[in-house]
C-alpha cells in the first residue's frame, strides 16, 4: 500500500509541475504538453495498480500511456512545429517497429532469460527514445528536450532492469521518468518545442515508400512465419506492433493528402490573385486583388487585422526594417509592444502575433522608393504555415505597383515631351512642379528670363525666387486649389526680376501629378503698383517691391 501511494506522489507532483509550467509558459500548443501529462497520469495509475497485485490493470494503464505518448509526438511534430520532416520522421518509426517486432520474435522471445522482459514496453521505449532524441537534435541545446529524451531512457533502464532482475533499485528509472518530464514542463524552453516555424515540403523519393511499404507488411508476414511453424506465441506483440504501423501509415497518408490539397489551394489562390494583378490599373485595384487573396490563403478567424499600405508614411516606426548591410528579408515578425513572457527568457512571443511583408523589389526601386509593406495580424501558427505563400504574394503586388508607377511615370514623360514640342518657340513662361516643389519641366522662355542655359539638377522653385519671398511663395503652393501669387526671382547676376505666377493645382490628374506655373514679366512697369491696379492690399506684393514703393513715396 505504501509503494502505491507513492508511486501516486510521483506522478502527482509530475503532473502538478506540468500544470505550473503551462499556466507560467504559456507555449503555442497546449495539446502535445496536455498528452504528457496524461500519459504520466497513465504509468503512475499503472505503476499503482501493479504495487497493489492488480496485474491485468497496470497493463492497460502502460498500454494506454504509450497511445498517449505516441498522439503526444504526433502533436509535437504537426504542420509548423519543430520537426519540419514529420514524414521522414515517420517512415523511420514504423521502420523501427517492424525490425523491433523481427528482432524480438526470432531473437530475443525464445533466449530464456530474456524471455521474461515485457516486448510491448521494450518496443515502446525504444520508439520513445528515437523521437526524443530526434526531438533533442532539431532544437539543440534545448533543455525540455533533453529532460524528455532523459525520461525516455530511465524509462527503458527501468523495463530491462524490472525485466531481468526485480528489485527496489530497478526501479529508479521510473522514478527519472516522473522528475525529468515535470522538469521539462517547469523550464523556460519549453515553448520553443511547440513554436511554429515556416514548412519546407521534402520532394518524393521511392525509398521511403518502398521502407514504409515493408513495415507494413513486416507483422503479418512475421504472423504468417509463426502460424506456419505450429504454434502463434506472439499474438500480442504482432497486434500490438501492426496497430502502431497502422497508424502511422495512416497518418503519412493524411499528411500527404492534406499537403497536397493546402498547395493546390494556395496556387488557385496565388494564380488567380497574379490574374487579377496584371489587371490592377491603379493602388485601389491592388489593395482589392490583395485582400482577396488573403481571404482566400488564410481563414478569416485567424486573422485580426490585414493592413496594405503603399507608402513606408502610412505604416508606424516600429513596423520599418531594422537598418541591415545585406538585402531586406522578404518578411519578418514585428516584435509585440507588450511581451507575453517573462523578461530574461529566450521564449518567443507565442498566439497573436505580426507579420510584415514588405512591398520592395531591389532592381524596381527608383519608381516606388517609399516602399510599402503587407502586414498582417493573426494566429502566428497560421501565418507561420502561409509565410511563404504571403511573401510571393506581395511580391506580386510591388511587382503591380511599380508597374503602375512606371506607367504613370512614362505618360507624364510623353506630356512633358508634348508639352515642350507645343510651347518651343513661345514667349509664354511655364513650369510643371512636384509635390516637394522640384521643377520637373521649364520652358525655355525660363531660361531666357533669367539668363541661364540650363537649371541645376533637382532645381525647386524656391531656390529661383528671391528669399525675401520663399515663404509666401512656399505658403501658396502648400494649399489646395488654384490662385496667383506675385513674386520677384533671382538671377545669376543678382538682379531681381517681378513676375505674375499664376498656379493651378493638377496633382490629382494621373498625367500631370503636379502644380502648372504660368508666369509674366511684370518688371517693366514704372511703378509695380499702378502696374498691378487690381491688387487690393499692398502686402501682396514681393518684398522687394515695398520697398521700392516706399522709396518712391518718400524720397524726399
Amino acid at each position: 500500500m505504501l509503494q502505491a501511494l507513492e508511486w501516486i506522489l510521483f506522478g502527482a507532483a509530475s503532473v502538478g509541475a506540468f500544470a505550473v509550467g503551462l499556466s507560467r509558459h504559456r507555449p503555442a500548443r497546449l495539446a502535445p504538453w496536455l498528452l504528457l501529462a496524461a500519459s504520466i497520469v497513465c504509468i503512475s495509475a499503472g505503476d499503482a495498480c501493479y504495487a497493489l497485485g492488480a496485474y491485468d490493470a497496470a497493463a492497460t494503464c502502460y498500454l494506454t500511456m504509450f497511445v498517449f505518448v505516441a498522439l503526444a509526438l504526433l502533436q509535437f511534430t504537426r504542420r509548423g512545429a519543430l520537426l519540419m520532416s514529420r514524414a521522414r520522421l515517420i517512415d523511420l518509426l514504423a521502420a523501427a517497429c517492424a525490425a523491433l517486432l523481427v528482432g524480438w520474435v526470432f531473437l530475443i522471445g525464445d533466449s530464456g532469460r530474456l524471455a521474461a522482459l515485457s516486448s510491448t514496453d521494450v518496443i515502446g521505449s525504444l520508439l520513445l527514445i528515437g523521437v526524443t532524441v530526434r526531438l533533442a537534435a532539431a532544437a539543440w541545446f534545448n533543455w525540455s528536450a533533453l529532460l524528455l529524451c532523459t525520461g525516455a531512457v530511465g524509462l527503458l533502464a527501468s523495463d530491462l532492469a524490472y525485466g531481468l532482475h526485480p528489485a527496489w533499485y530497478s526501479e529508479i528509472g521510473y522514478m527519472v521518468l516522473y522528475l525529468a518530464w515535470g522538469a521539462a514542463a517547469l523550464h523556460p524552453s519549453m515553448v520553443r518545442l511547440t513554436n511554429p516555424i515556416p514548412t519546407r515540403p521534402a520532394p518524393w523519393q521511392g525509398r521511403w515508400a518502398a521502407l514504409l511499404g515493408v513495415s507494413v507488411a513486416t507483422p503479418p508476414l512475421v504472423l504468417l512465419v509463426e502460424a506456419a511453424s505450429g504454434t502463434v506465441t506472439d499474438g500480442v506483440v504482432i497486434a500490438v506492433t501492426a496497430a502502431i504501423t497502422l497508424v502511422l501509415t495512416i497518418t503519412r497518408l493524411a499528411d500527404s493528402v492534406t499537403l497536397n490539397s493546402q498547395a493546390l489551394l494556395r496556387e488557385r489562390a496565388l494564380r488567380e490573385a497574379s490574374a487579377a494583378l496584371v489587371a490592377a490599373a491603379d493602388e485601389a485595384a491592388v489593395d482589392r486583388a490583395v485582400r482577396g487573396a488573403v481571404s482566400q490563403l488564410l481563414f478569416a478567424n485567424d486573422l485580426t487585422r490585414v493592413v496594405f499600405a503603399t507608402d513606408d508614411r502610412q505604416l508606424t516606426l516600429a513596423a520599418l526594417p531594422p537598418a541591415a548591410n545585406g538585402p531586406r528579408p522578404r518578411s519578418w515578425w514585428l516584435s509585440p509592444t507588450r511581451p507575453t513572457t517573462p523578461p530574461g527568457t529566450d521564449t518567443d512571443p507565442v498566439g497573436e502575433a505580426t507579420l510584415v511583408c514588405p512591398l520592395w523589389l531591389e532592381p524596381l526601386a527608383v519608381a516606388r522608393p517609399n516602399g510599402g509593406a503587407l502586414v498582417l495580424e493573426g494566429n502566428r501558427d497560421t501565418l507561420t504555415a502561409s509565410r511563404d505563400a504571403l511573401e510571393v504574394l506581395a511580391g506580386q503586388a510591388a511587382l503591380a505597383l511599380d508597374r503602375i508607377c512606371l506607367v504613370d511615370a512614362v505618360g507624364r514623360r510623353d506630356s512633358d515631351l508634348y508639352l515642350r514640342a507645343v510651347i518651343r518657340n513661345t514667349a509664354d513662361i511655364m513650369l510643371v512642379v512636384d509635390d516637394d516643389q522640384v521643377i520637373r519641366y521649364a520652358s525655355p522662355a525660363l531660361h531666357e528670363l533669367l539668363g541661364t542655359e540650363e537649371l541645376p539638377p533637382f532645381a525647386t522653385l524656391l531656390d529661383l525666387v528671391h528669399p525675401d519671398d520663399t515663404s509666401h511663395v512656399r505658403r501658396a503652393l502648400r494649399e489646395d486649389g488654384d490662385g496667383v501669387l506675385y513674386c520677384a526671382l533671382r538671377r545669376p547676376d543678382d538682379t531681381q526680376i517681378l513676375v505674375e505666377a499664376t498656379y493651378r493645382d493638377l496633382r490629382g490628374d494621373r498625367l500631370v501629378q503636379g502644380c502648372v506655373v504660368t508666369m509674366r514679366d511684370v518688371t517693366q512697369a514704372h511703378d509695380p503698383v499702378e502696374q498691378i491696379p487690381h491688387l487690393g492690399h499692398i502686402d501682396a506684393l514681393p518684398a522687394w517691391v515695398n520697398r521700392r514703393s516706399a522709396q518712391h513715396k518718400f524720397r524726399y
